[in-house]
């Protein structure tokens, strides 16, 4: 089976676009709100896909498929450290960006929504990079 960070890939670029088209807008236009909301479900998707991926890349290292299976996704990330995909700071921000993801399932807030953006540059940055290296684990299987 042929393995891509592709879509993980896809997802950084629409937050990209959503962060840009945020810049630009005053934030009393609804075209802020539609950018603002793009950019959280991107934010939200990315760290669904990368949870999913980390968990086929923990497989090629040998771990059991069961058992990687049924590590939490704070788990996955250590185990992505512990692998080398992450470094020990690596691994926090990640924590951090999955304690804030699960206060977005649940808090709708302006206020809420506003300090996660706050974070989604460096996310970025760090989503990006995951990818690549989740990438190059894949192609050096082929």
């Amino acid at each position: 089976m042929f393995l891509t960070a592709e879509y993980l890939q896809r997802h950084a670029d629409t937050l990209e676009q959503a962060i840009l088209r945020l810049a630009e807008i005053d934030s009393t236009d609804v075209l802020y709100d539609l950018y603002r909301n793009a950019a959280i479900k991107s934010f939200e998707l990315s760290l669904e896909t990368t949870g999913k991926l980390l968990r086929k890349a923990l497989k090629l290292y040998g771990g059991s498929p069961r058992e990687v299976d049924k590590l939490v996704f704070n788990d996955v990330l250590r185990h992505a450290g512990k692998h080398g995909l992450l470094d020990i700071t690596g691994v926090e921000r990640w924590i951090h960006y999955r304690a804030n993801r699960n206060t977005t399932a649940h808090d709708y807030g302006e206020g809420f929504a506003n300090e996660t953006l706050k974070i989604l540059p460096d996310f970025l940055k760090d989503v990006r990079e995951l990818a690549q290296a989740i990438q190059e684990l894949f192609d050096a299987q082929h």
